[in-house]
């Protein structure tokens, strides 16, 4: 696709999206380590001494094993290409990478095990060795302590409109496919075709074979997995497409709640295969792509008989990723700051009200794939004011065929993915921040300065079997930290990167500020 082609699309697309979205505004992890002295702590239930650490959703919270409220800082670990998981090479992922996540306080992972690898030649038939493949990372996650996501990963379907993650022959045959080919526009702008929506009208209709084996590809995942320490659940799948319907989804206020309507029904058949094997882990459902970034209404309604459900919902303003992908070097205009500022604040709300609606805990499973210190500061402040957690897209750059960051290798942590030392800093100072990994209680506010590197953080006490944990990065706080607190006593030792307070009383609120010193 040339650039006067692009061009010409990423034009006619924002202009549609200018035209119905809103004006801009004006205006080092260890173990957890449990309670040293429950005269001092409320304690919570005695479990099992061998339960397995899991996330699990507690109203709108996810609470590990000891009953502490868990927020969530990740990456995104998606091989896109074929074998479809990372090597065991430099390159890929190591026990070396998983060293580096903790070093830098990333205590979530969502890894992308591709319904392409799990199930690639036909329904039912299911690719044991991939597992084993993906086994390797599992392993050296969870022997670290990182909550791990399991991902069924696509975009634009599979390989037929350029896209992957979706077998062969989980690809509906459509009549607009036949009559024009293949879209050749690229990502993400192949969504918007006839060829591609009608592809996924024709996946959330089809009651047969193709939704039987999403169905039985989930259950190898979840018979794999199910008893795995440190899970968190299961992403059934990455940014479902509203099909032909698409262009209401992006109407201020009203989207398009009938297209999530017409997608639950084949997540709640996978979710059904799920608990067949597994009725212990959580399950994750997204809405239609285009609500990540405009924060439109979704239609999502509570799933009869699920206490367990996460939401997962992405976070991308949608001009700056058009204007990004179409990759023609153009500068951003000044009022796109703003305008995304108020997409990304919907995102968060309306990622709430969906959430209170069907009974699920929010976590915002992507954002970022870019280098631009504003946009990723503005997105996880807006997530420290909701208390909700996050995982960045991505860790390393993979090659990645779609990404709205192109071949600039911007959505990655390393400028050389083969050498952990050429980290980037100007984006670990926005990623690598201060915030509670786990807490003894109910999170009531959170904020981190990633200038000044001040952090606040007050919570309400309630019972747990361990001790509140917050991760305190050494590249903010490289000669220390001064610590005010209130209702806790620190037990850690002084200026350690994981700062620990132990609950002084059985009830009432902590309050801890934190100062770097000079």
């Amino acid at each position: 696709m040339n650039n006067k082609a692009r061009l010409f699309f990423v034009l006619i697309t924002v202009l549609i999206l200018a035209a119905v979205l809103p004006s801009c505004k004006s205006n080092g992890r260890s173990a957890p380590i449990p309670v040293s002295d429950n005269s001092n702590a409320c304690a919570a239930p005695a479990q099992s001494p061998d339960a397995v650490p899991r996330l699990q959703r507690d109203g709108r919270w996810l609470v590990d094993h000891y009953n502490r409220v868990v927020i969530s800082h990740g990456v995104n670990l998606v091989w896109k290409l074929t074998p479809y998981f990372p090597p065991n090479s430099l390159d890929g992922f190591t026990a070396a990478d998983a060293d580096w996540l903790v070093e830098h306080g990333f205590n979530t992972a969502r890894i992308g095990t591709l319904w392409i690898g799990v199930s690639p030649d036909a329904p039912g038939q299911i690719d044991q060795s991939y597992l084993t493949a993906w086994d390797r990372v599992v392993q050296l996650l969870a022997e670290r302590g990182i909550w791990i996501l399991f991902d069924f990963h696509q975009d634009m379907l599979g390989e037929l409109y350029q896209g992957e993650g979706v077998p062969e022959w989980g690809i509906p045959s459509g009549l607009t496919t036949t009559v024009l080919g293949s879209p050749a526009l690229g990502f993400p702008f192949n969504y918007f075709t006839p060829q591609v929506s009608e592809a996924f009208d024709n996946l959330w209709a089809e009651q047969g074979q193709i939704c039987q084996g999403f169905s039985a590809a989930w259950q190898a995942v979840a018979s794999k997995w199910g008893e795995q320490k440190y899970s968190m659940g299961y992403d059934l799948l990455n940014e479902p497409w509203a099909g032909l319907e698409w262009a209401s989804c992006i109407v201020p206020e009203l989207g398009c709640p009938a297209s999530d309507r017409e997608i639950q029904p084949f997540f709640e058949q996978a979710i059904s295969a799920i608990r067949g094997v597994d009725s212990k882990n959580m399950v994750w459902i997204e809405p239609q792509l285009l609500a990540g970034g405009t924060g439109t209404p979704t239609g999502f309604t509570p799933i009869a008989g699920e206490s367990q459900l996460g939401y997962s919902v992405h976070n991308y303003c949608p001009l700056t990723a058009f204007l990004q992908a179409a990759d023609l070097g153009l500068p951003i205009p000044d009022l796109l700051p703003d305008t995304c500022e108020d997409f990304e604040a919907k995102v968060f709300e309306q990622a709430r009200i969906t959430s209170e609606r069907i009974g699920a805990v929010e976590l915002v499973t992507e954002f970022g794939a870019s280098d631009d210190p504003v946009l990723l500061n503005r997105v996880a402040n807006l997530a420290d004011s909701h208390l909700t957690g996050w995982q960045y897209w991505a860790y390393k750059n993979w090659n990645d065929p779609t990404t709205q960051s192109q071949e600039s290798g911007a959505q990655g942590l390393f400028t050389d993915d083969r050498d952990l030392s050429t980290a980037k800093r100007d984006k670990l100072k926005e990623l690598e921040r201060g915030y509670p990994q786990a807490t003894a209680g109910i999170p009531l506010e959170l904020s981190f300065n990633t200038i000044s590197a001040d952090f606040h953080y007050r919570y309400q006490i309630r019972p747990a079997n361990a001790d509140t944990e917050i991760y305190l990065p050494k590249l903010h706080y490289p000669n220390g930290y001064k610590i005010e607190v209130s209702g806790a006593t620190v037990i850690s030792a002084a200026n350690a990167s994981l700062l620990i307070l132990q609950n002084n009383s059985c009830e009432g609120e902590v309050d801890v500020t934190v100062s770097k010193l000079p």
